[in-house]
């Protein structure tokens, strides 16, 4: 998911950011991580994670003002859910 308006197609910053996510974030991943959001500057291939999307941003952002960032969910198919809470 891009976080901003970015200069890429969004099917370059997905597949960049799909790239990045396999190459450099997924190997390094423990079970402690599910469930967090990792942001990904698909230029730099510069990282950030946390359990709260904005702080991961944030945290890029302040490293890389012009990031174009994709977003997802450590250990889910989808970065955020919709629905009915039970």
């Amino acid at each position: 998911m891009p976080t901003t308006d970015s200069l890429l197609p969004l099917e370059e910053l997905a597949a960049r950011g799909g790239e990045v996510y396999e190459r450099l974030v997924r190997p390094v991943l423990g079970p402690d991580d599910d469930g967090k959001f990792i942001a990904i500057d698909v230029r730099t291939g510069d990282h950030e994670m946390d359990p709260d999307d904005y702080t991961a941003v944030a945290r890029l952002r302040a490293r890389h003002p012009g990031a174009d960032i994709w977003l997802v969910r450590a250990g889910s198919p989808t970065t955020y859910r919709m629905g009915v809470a039970q």
